[in-house]
């Protein structure tokens, strides 16, 4: 592919002289769980815009897959593997359960997508340091297009790393590279929740 200007990589599955296809895109919820975000960075907002993502994608009637985090300290059926009240799932929105950060590991979010003929992802949730970037990374590396929404990803913060960083911190960053991942097939980016359009 050409080198294009970032917002008309999410507009196209190819691009040739005198060509542009439109891609199916598909809203990517991770890991909205009762514990993972209970201490989570600027948290009500950012269920507020994912919850406005979730109501504009089934406007749109793009599909919506939910991600659903579970080991050995957050139990399936337990109050803290729950999703959060603020956000419920649709009757016959596909939920995927995993173990690993990649939501594509070992479960079957790619069979899901290619069954919807889906090219392209918005990805939002919990917690950026790990299942956001490490599902983002698996996405490009199968191909498919994956914009962050820029606003509606958090995590708790870095009080443990070495030097210790901010949830804020970490955030940003996650936001400032990720624009510029590209694969011979696929490529990062971002936006915020009030420009995002899934067609």
């Amino acid at each position: 592919m050409p080198s294009l200007p970032m917002a008309i990589w999410w507009d196209l599955a190819y691009f040739e002289i005198g060509i542009v296809i439109a891609v199916n895109s598909a809203l990517i919820v991770i890991d909205v769980q009762r514990a993972v975000v209970v201490n989570a960075f600027r948290r009500n907002e950012v269920i507020s815009n994912i919850a406005t993502l979730v109501d504009l994608a089934r406007k749109e009637g793009v599909p919506v897959i939910w991600v659903q985090h579970y080991d050995g300290e957050l139990v399936k059926g337990s109050e803290g593997w729950a999703y959060v009240d603020e956000l419920r799932m649709g009757d016959g929105e596909p939920v995927v359960h995993k173990q690993f950060g990649d939501s594509f590991e070992d479960t079957n979010l790619d069979e899901l997508l290619q069954e919807r003929g889906v090219e392209r992802l918005v990805v939002c949730g919990a917690q950026t340091d790990a299942c956001i970037r490490s599902t983002l990374h698996g996405s490009i590396a199968r191909g498919y297009n994956a914009m962050l929404v820029s606003d509606a990803h958090t995590t708790d913060e870095c009080s443990w790393a070495t030097p210790p960083l901010t949830a804020e911190q970490v955030i940003a960053h996650t936001n400032f590279y990720w624009n510029w991942q590209r694969t011979p097939r696929a490529a990062g980016g971002t936006s915020l929740t009030a420009e995002v359009v899934f067609s």
